[in-house]
């Protein structure tokens, strides 16, 4: 099986680094899947998007990020974010608290939904 190196950082952490066999991103030009050898890009993450990584034992790493910009080559991913967390410590309760909560602003709006997608689609692995 065809692997790639690939690391997900944010600001305040390293969330995740190991070998992957597959990443899909949300970028401002869509959503975007990443295998082993494929071209190389720089792309921006969207404000409140998700990041999934499909390790090389088969296992779904699902997070919420918010902006930032990723880099792949034919061997390696680099995932730079702003802020990141995986989907099993999103405080579910919160992130839908904030998104009925009229006074919130955009950004948290918008990051609370990408909080919110992390934990549906790491449900639906």
């Amino acid at each position: 099986m065809a692997e790639m190196s690939v690391d997900l950082v944010a600001v305040e952490r390293l969330l995740w680094s190991g070998q992957a066999s597959f990443v899909s991103a949300q970028t401002t030009e869509g959503q975007i899947g990443i295998m082993p050898g494929h071209e190389p890009l720089l792309g921006q993450l969207v404000e409140g998007g998700t990041v999934t990584i499909v390790d090389t034992d088969g296992q779904r790493i699902v997070a919420a990020v918010h902006g930032g910009f990723f880099s792949v080559t034919a061997t390696t991913v680099r995932v730079l974010a702003e802020s990141a967390e995986f989907a099993g410590e999103v405080d579910v309760e919160a992130a839908r608290r904030v998104l009925a909560d009229s006074e919130a602003t955009e950004g948290q709006q918008k990051a609370a939904q990408a909080r919110v997608r992390a934990v549906e689609q790491n449900a639906n692995a």
